[in-house]
């Protein structure tokens, strides 16, 4: 398999450089990227059959990327290797044309063997993360998929709204969801919005008294 590897931390690409230096009649990582265009160019130039990216860059979205890719070379797969185990990055990923989700903690063996199914046209989803979807998949015929979906919230929304509950201000919100300010406000309006209140108590209350977190 021909592989190009795409992270902003140039450690991570020597660990992973070194990693599948030891399945040579597996996989041949023909060029490395820290950003967006170098990531671009190598897929233009070397027409890997992988990229391995992680989905948060520097100098851009993983996501982006993985759609520019999958519209420069439909041939290519894209493969996100990260950190964030959150249900709605993998569900973006999937949607931008990504074959595949997992995360850093995957051991060498697991990742070829990952890359060979995808080669092989599969879609291969971090085993954590798959669970948490088969879960959600189990309350489809109740409607609930996560706490307030039956009120309208979405799935961020009612993060937002658990950790509102939990007394946490904005800005400790928006650090545990790796977001910025502005975004935590912006859920926290649709929720006031949805929930037909006009502040954090009124939201803390109407969470308590529809049950919706125990």
């Amino acid at each position: 398999m021909r592989v190009l590897l795409v992270d902003d931390h140039e450690m991570v690409l020597q660990g992973l450089q070194a990693m599948l230096s030891r399945f040579p009649d597996k996989v041949d990582v023909i060029a490395t990227a820290t950003e967006a265009d170098e990531a671009l160019r190598a897929v233009g130039e070397g027409h890997p059959d992988v990229v391995l990216c992680d989905v948060r860059l520097r100098q851009g979205s993983g996501l982006d990327v993985c759609s520019q890719i999958r519209t420069l070379d439909p041939q290519a797969k894209v493969v996100f290797l990260t950190v964030y185990d959150d249900e709605q990055y993998l569900y973006q990923a999937l949607r931008v044309g990504a074959s595949g989700y997992l995360l850093k903690r995957v051991d060498a063996h697991e990742l070829v063997r990952h890359l060979e199914n995808v080669c092989a046209g599969e879609i291969v989803i971090d085993p954590t993360l798959a669970g948490r979807v088969a879960a959600s998949a189990a309350h489809l015929q109740s409607g609930e998929f996560w706490p307030g979906a039956r009120l309208g919230l979405t799935q961020r929304e009612s993060e937002v709204l658990a950790l509102l509950v939990g007394g946490m201000s904005n800005k400790a919100i928006a650090a545990r969801l790796v977001v910025s300010d502005d975004t935590v406000k912006t859920h926290l309006r649709g929720v006031y919005r949805k929930l037909d209140v006009n502040d954090r108590g009124g939201a803390v209350a109407t969470a308590l008294r529809e049950g919706l977190f125990h």
